[in-house]
């Protein structure tokens, strides 16, 4: 549905895109990360049909975004993330002039001006100015022009910035029903969003693309054997009968183990690493701790994070290569 093949954008002989590829199948939701200047806008700007590139191509539903631009632009619902509105227009004059600009069929516009109020649940503000609409309900707007001539791609550059949680949550929903009519593409820098939203995870960093999978499959590869932490002293106050490294390296599937922290009472906590063959260790821990006469008051295993992922995949790439100016439009 929608293929990026080596695509590359230059600025005055400054790359801000890469030889980014990857393809995205009909109805699924992707995510796009990538820090401040990775590349994601000019990325979008390059599918969406608004940015040619210096190199490579694109094709939204079989139309190249070049030598077929007008076609793959009627396949795209671009959503940008400055979301530019007429704030002196009521919401329903707003789409039914937006529909007019996408030559949504004159018999057909009134119906698909509704359908869009409802999918984006603004019926209930149809009546009123944009511009005094709180900043959710300018970006279901902005949502429901996107929609408008129903395009099988939606691209959508930080659709849930500046929204509060309970709006999040609701524009998460939204984007989730979206899925079986869409695919769609969007950034955002809100990471525990992604994990519950998008099948799919696609990085780019320096206007390079760095990892793209599904996001438990990019936990599991990345982090195959999160550590364990355990806390714990000596149960008399005095001290141990033997060192608790000492202990817990002698467990069988144990690869190592450092003291990451201790407390002028006693306390004492672990960061243990297991082999990536090693069945569940709590237990072994939990019984040698007590057969050597130690208290514990934290014992689990940490679990990797996207927002871990990301870190350490935008740290690589600073290290790894010179960067690139993504300038402003």
């Amino acid at each position: 549905m929608l293929v990026a093949d080596r695509l590359t954008r230059s600025f005055s002989g400054v790359a801000a895109v890469r030889d980014a590829s990857f393809e995205i199948p009909r109805g699924q939701i992707v995510g796009f990360l990538g820090p401040n200047g990775a590349g994601k806008t000019t990325t979008m700007r390059m599918l969406s049909g608004f940015l040619p590139p210096s190199s490579g191509r694109a094709t939204i539903a079989g139309f190249d975004t070049v030598d077929d631009s007008f076609h793959a632009r009627r396949c795209v619902g671009y959503l940008t993330e400055a979301n530019p509105l007429y704030p002196e227009m009521r919401v329903r004059s707003y789409l039914a002039h937006r529909a007019t600009l996408y030559a949504v069929p004159r018999r057909e516009r009134s119906h698909s001006v509704d359908r869009a109020l409802e999918r984006c649940r603004l019926a209930d503000v149809r009546r009123k100015r944009i511009g005094a609409l709180s900043k959710g309900y300018r970006q279901r707007v902005g949502l429901a022009a996107a929609i408008l001539h129903k395009p099988p791609v939606l691209i959508l550059d930080e659709p849930t910035s500046g929204l509060d949680p309970a709006q999040i949550a609701e524009t998460r929903a939204l984007l989730r029903e979206l899925a079986g009519e869409h695919t769609v593409l969007l950034s955002t820098h809100i990471l525990p969003e992604v994990e519950r939203t998008c099948d799919r995870v696609i990085v780019i960093a320096r206007g390079r693309i760095r990892a793209d999978d599904t996001p438990a499959d990019l936990l599991e590869r990345s982090h195959p054997s999160p550590p364990y932490i355990v806390e714990l002293r000596p149960a008399s106050g005095d001290d141990p009968r033997a060192e608790p490294l000492d202990i817990f390296r002698a467990i069988r599937g144990v690869a190592s183990a450092q003291v990451e922290r201790a407390t002028p009472d006693g306390w004492r906590r672990l960061l243990i690493s297991a082999a990536p063959d090693a069945p569940d260790l709590r237990e072994a821990f939990a019984h040698a701790a007590r057969d050597h006469g130690f208290l514990v008051r934290e014992l689990r295993r940490e679990s990797a994070s996207l927002e871990g992922l990301f870190s350490r995949l935008i740290e690589r790439a600073y290290e790894g290569d010179a960067a690139p100016e993504e300038p402003s439009p």
